[in-house]
């Protein structure tokens, strides 16, 4: 299975903490970005295979599903007349407008 890694450098641990988001504490750490990369490979074995023991559902990668990258979103009425000036300032489309906000957050 092919699990999202997220990989922090942590100033109080003097080192790199790596975490699998999917996997509820799942993390390991290592003094390079390397070796907490290949801590967390272990770390992902292990609790799977924990989890497999326990009876424990065991959840699909984020990456193995099939995203249309729509989403509906209601905002206030005076959020959306906003928007849609300053789409208009700046010559794109409220999606495109939104998207690069997205984006940029």
């Amino acid at each position: 299975m092919k699990y999202a890694v997220k990989l922090n450098y942590s100033e109080e641990d003097n080192g790199f903490i790596a975490t699998v988001p999917e996997l509820p504490g799942c993390s390991a750490f290592g003094e390079t970005d390397e070796e907490a990369l290949k801590e967390i490979k272990i770390a992902e074995e292990l609790w799977i295979k924990t989890a497999k023991k326990e009876g424990r559902p065991i959840p699909k990668p984020v990456a193995e599903n099939k995203y249309s990258g729509r989403f509906s979103l209601r905002v206030p009425p005076e959020l959306y007349k906003r928007l849609i000036i300053e789409a208009k300032e700046q010559k794109v489309s409220i999606n495109q407008l939104i998207t690069y906000k997205l984006a940029a957050a």
